[in-house]
């Protein structure tokens, strides 16, 4: 399919996630603790106020922004971010309110301990399904892998809460001793990208491998995605991180990426705008510097696209209320929309 890139943007620092509100506005997020408000596509030089304070070390910040998918009846606004403990950062999910330009009712619904040093592989994304569970990733925290393997703490998974931040009592480790009751599923290095199909009722996220080994996986109930105990990326330095590409209880990705493209944000396209491309996965690419158009016959894969090669450090992809698709570069500091071309 054709399309042409319009630049909406070009002075981000390090732009992460994006929602649209009922009345056309959207937000974008920056990193270091700001939330950009755009109209008619273009930056009205406003931020909202009311942003609670963030620990804004190496890759954790302010990350994902979503809105509760009752928003027009409830008001809730969901963020993603790291903010500061004693012992380094948090992940924490919050909600608030907006009234104007400014945040209020600030809560926050879910903390994921224990706090961690470094400010690496914080994650994170948030989806909602049909029925308003509330989805979000926690990366493995980097320097401490095997968190991953671990049910006692909240990194290196998937988790699952109901939009206020209560544990559902079905979700797969509830009343097992020792483990964190919002565990959805585990073995996740650093999901960076998820996406919930509502027609399917199927979860997708994407996370970072080491050197090599990114992985786009279909994310089910307490499952295990094998890191770090299986991987198809080695150590940074390119020893071997391990022997084992698979074992039994632990699940195959869909695809992976080797040389590893840095998967980041992604999404789903159900618009007609791109009919060509409707029910394809579009994945960003940081040190790719790409958005991967992945093709799928119901949960197999059958190939991929390269899209924007060059363009820079693609962060998010998304699809906006009336069918565009957007994308969010760091380096470049872009903010486009890609525009189908009709030949």
């Amino acid at each position: 399919m054709t399309f042409k890139v319009d630049t909406l943007y070009q002075d981000f620092e390090h732009p992460w996630g994006m929602t649209w509100l009922p009345d056309g506005k959207m937000l974008v997020t920056e990193r270091r603790g700001d939330i950009l408000v755009f109209e008619n596509d273009s930056y009205t030089g406003q931020k909202l106020s009311g942003v609670p304070a963030v620990h804004h070390v190496n890759q954790a910040g302010l990350l994902d922004i979503a809105l509760h998918p009752d928003y027009e009846s409830n008001g809730w606004l969901y963020l993603a971010y790291a903010r500061d403990e004693e012992d380094g950062g948090v992940l924490v999910i919050s909600r608030a309110k907006l009234d104007g330009l400014n945040l209020v009712d600030l809560e926050e619904i879910y903390v994921n301990y224990p706090a961690w040093k470094g400010g690496r592989h914080f994650g994170s994304r948030i989806v909602f399904d049909e029925e308003n569970y509330l989805y979000f990733a926690n990366g493995d925290k980097g320097s401490r892998p095997e968190n991953a393997q671990e049910l006692d703490n909240a990194h290196g998974k998937i988790h699952r809460i109901h939009d206020d931040g209560r544990i559902p009592e079905d979700n797969p480790f509830v009343g097992q001793e020792g483990a964190v009751a919002s565990i959805w599923s585990y073995g996740n290095r650093n999901p960076q990208g998820m996406v919930y199909d509502r027609e399917t009722k199927r979860l997708w996220a994407v996370e970072h491998g080491p050197k090599g080994g990114d992985e786009l996986n279909l994310i089910e109930k307490g499952k295990n995605y094998g890191w770090p105990t299986i991987s198809y990326g080695i150590n940074y330095d390119g020893t071997i991180l391990t022997e084992e590409t698979e074992r039994e209880g632990m699940e195959q990705p869909v695809t992976y990426w080797v040389p590893s493209i840095a998967t980041c944000g992604m999404a789903m396209v159900t618009s007609d705008r791109y009919p060509a491309w409707k029910g394809n996965m579009l994945v960003a690419g940081l040190a790719g510097m790409q958005v991967a158009r992945v093709e799928l016959n119901g949960t197999e894969y059958v190939g991929e696209e390269k899209l924007l090669a060059g363009i820079g450090r693609v962060r998010q992809v998304a699809q906006s209320p009336d069918g565009y698709l957007y994308a969010l570069v760091e380096g470049t500091g872009l903010l486009i929309k890609l525009l189908p071309v009709e030949i």
